[in-house]
């Protein structure tokens, strides 16, 4: 079973592109990551009852795993959704986040004392080649400054989340992590309403069928599996994974929007695929 998670977490990751854009067309950003993140922690919170885990704890434990969140939930994800909500292309804000397993593989190494091998290398290099193939090139002239900087913003945090689970991931359960990482996402997003943002939700069916995607699929569905799966591995083959999302996502929306499928998205998802194998089997 284990060996299927990150099989389900493409494929769950992937398909939260596809529910992004009708959450923004209907909320600010922000008010929506702070709904979604609330009921995040909810869930967690009873989930952590359920299975009567210790909730209350040292605050030693307590703040890397809520300073995680507030990387990951908060800063990556507002600035994903924050750059696309200003008119960032999504293929280009993907791009940027992209980045991501290259610039852990290159910080791994020094923080984490992992060694990343030449062939891990090769994996990487051809997982980018393939999500390069399936973005495209289009990039454009007229890419709003912030929302540029908002992307790699949102890179820098989610490579540094992820670099900082994996040195505090033994700390506590699964579920409890999970807790408070969706804490420090929501008071993230609910300090930028209070003080910068005009909070609006436009609560139609759209949204809400949306928005319960990514809340049930996504964040407890697919980054549960991201957090097991940087506990049992090495942060760097983990994050290779995430090579395959671009193309799996153009498959999603093949399948489900009638959005074009072209020769181009089928190499790039094969060369992608290449690498993500090259870069996570064992030698």
């Amino acid at each position: 079973m284990i060996k299927i998670f990150p099989l389900i977490f493409i494929i769950l990751w992937s398909s939260a592109f596809v529910t992004t854009k009708p959450i923004i067309d209907n909320s600010d950003p922000f008010s929506a990551l702070t709904f979604r993140f609330f009921f995040v922690a909810i869930g967690f919170l009873f989930f952590a009852i359920y299975s009567k885990k210790k909730i209350f704890i040292n605050y030693k434990f307590f703040f890397p795993h809520f300073f995680s969140g507030v990387l990951f939930h908060g800063i990556y994800l507002g600035g994903v959704f924050y750059s696309v909500s200003i008119g960032m292309p999504t293929g280009v804000t993907a791009l940027i986040v992209t980045l991501q397993p290259i610039l852990t593989n290159i910080l791994a190494g020094k923080i984490l004392n992992e060694k990343v091998s030449f062939k891990q290398w090769i994996g990487i290099f051809l997982g980018f080649v393939g999500a390069l193939l399936v973005l495209g090139l289009d990039i454009g002239n007229n890419l709003p400054l912030i929302g540029v900087v908002s992307s790699f913003i949102a890179l820098i945090a989610i490579t540094s989340s992820t670099i900082l689970q994996k040195k505090i991931t033994d700390n506590l359960p699964l579920s409890v992590s999970n807790l408070y990482q969706a804490i420090g996402g929501c008071l993230f997003h609910a300090l930028i309403l209070l003080f910068f943002i005009d909070p609006y939700i436009n609560f139609n069916k759209t949204f809400i069928i949306a928005m319960s995607h990514q809340i049930f699929l996504v964040s407890f569905g697919a980054f549960t599996i991201l957090m097991f799966l940087i506990k049992k591995n090495s942060a760097s083959k983990t994050v290779s994974v995430f090579f395959l999302i671009p193309a799996t996502t153009a498959i999603i929306a093949w399948i489900f929007l009638n959005e074009t499928l072209n020769n181009l998205d089928i190499i790039g998802f094969i060369i992608a695929s290449l690498g993500v194998y090259i870069a996570t089997r064992k030698n």
